[in-house]
């Protein structure tokens, strides 16, 4: 069966068109432009009269930076917080900026989203796709946990990371950001409401610490059957005068399980160190020279890096 372009019911693709437009049009005040250089900005959400939330792991080191609010004028602001375990970074503008209420919205599989970022001048951009998949709670490498798993369908521009994402009757589902692969995922409204409140006030995340570098490998063929798992973590680096440290814990040791919970995933063991584990004495199961040993440490606040 064959359409032609008079029969097309043209008018639906207008009201879409026109409802996309007012979306836009709505929730342009929500993003700002934060300059890195000459050429260069990353898209920030106006989250508060006088909070920016970013990107973390898109924000370069560094205490100060100029913000390009919607119309073009700019105004300072200075670092505030960040958590890389969450991906979220705040910045204070020096002076109120135009934020509008972002009510939190729900994501669904199959859905329409779009992702707002901005140029350099301050004028956002929109980028329209479907949310490609929608999942329970997760944790991140760095242990942070996320509220939802957000996996959307779409593409961003490197300058349009850190932009809110919108569902289709305009609530907020969260900032964008890029995942494993390039995939284009969203740090949920819930996490955002969750963690920016923390970093006004602490400047971070209080996270439990060790103090290794680890490194995932399969446990030796003649340990596997008594230490009942084929995965550790070896410890490829020990910071001085850290928890491990004191404990005994040295490069070429492969850890086991912290208090019993298997390390044979990096973002498994990650979990337990939550702000309520630091001050926590904790029995670490490891391998050293053939035999496995047990020590006991207390977790410490992470390190400012």
């Amino acid at each position: 069966m064959s359409f032609s372009p008079m029969s097309f019911p043209s008018d639906v693709l207008s009201q879409l068109s026109n409802a996309i437009s007012a979306r836009v049009e709505a929730a342009k005040n929500a993003v700002v432009a934060v300059r890195l250089g000459q050429e260069s900005h990353l898209t920030g959400i106006a989250w508060q009269s006088d909070v920016v939330v970013v990107s973390e792991q898109a924000l370069p080191r560094g205490d100060e930076f100029e913000l390009v609010v919607p119309g073009g004028s700019t105004a300072a602001a200075k670092l505030a917080g960040r958590d890389a375990s969450t991906n979220i970074a705040i910045l204070k503008a020096a002076e109120a900026i135009a934020a509008p209420a972002l009510a939190a919205g729900e994501a669904h599989i199959g859905t329409l989203a779009l992702a707002l970022g901005v140029d350099g001048a301050g004028s956002a951009s929109a980028r329209l796709g479907m949310v490609n998949l929608v999942g329970g709670e997760w944790h991140s490498r760095r242990g942070g946990l996320i509220d939802r798993r957000i996996i959307l369908d779409i593409g961003l521009a490197q300058r349009e990371e850190g932009g809110p994402v919108f569902d289709a009757a305009g609530g907020c589902l969260g900032m964008s950001t890029f995942g494993p692969r390039g995939q284009v995922i969203v740090i949920p409204h819930a996490t955002l409401a969750r963690v920016v409140p923390q970093l006004i006030k602490e400047g971070h995340i209080a996270r439990g610490w060790l103090g290794v570098a680890l490194h995932a490998v399969a446990v030796p063929d003649a340990l596997r059957e008594s230490a009942d798992q084929r995965g550790g973590m070896m410890v490829m680096s020990v910071v001085e005068n850290g928890p491990a440290a004191q404990a005994g814990i040295v490069a070429g040791d492969i850890i086991l399980s912290v208090d019993g919970i298997s390390a044979n995933r990096f973002r498994k063991i990650a979990r337990y160190f939550g702000g309520d584990s630091i001050g926590r004495k904790a029995d670490v199961r490891l391998i050293r020279g053939g035999g496995i040993i047990t020590v006991q440490t207390t977790i410490a606040e992470r390190r400012a890096a």
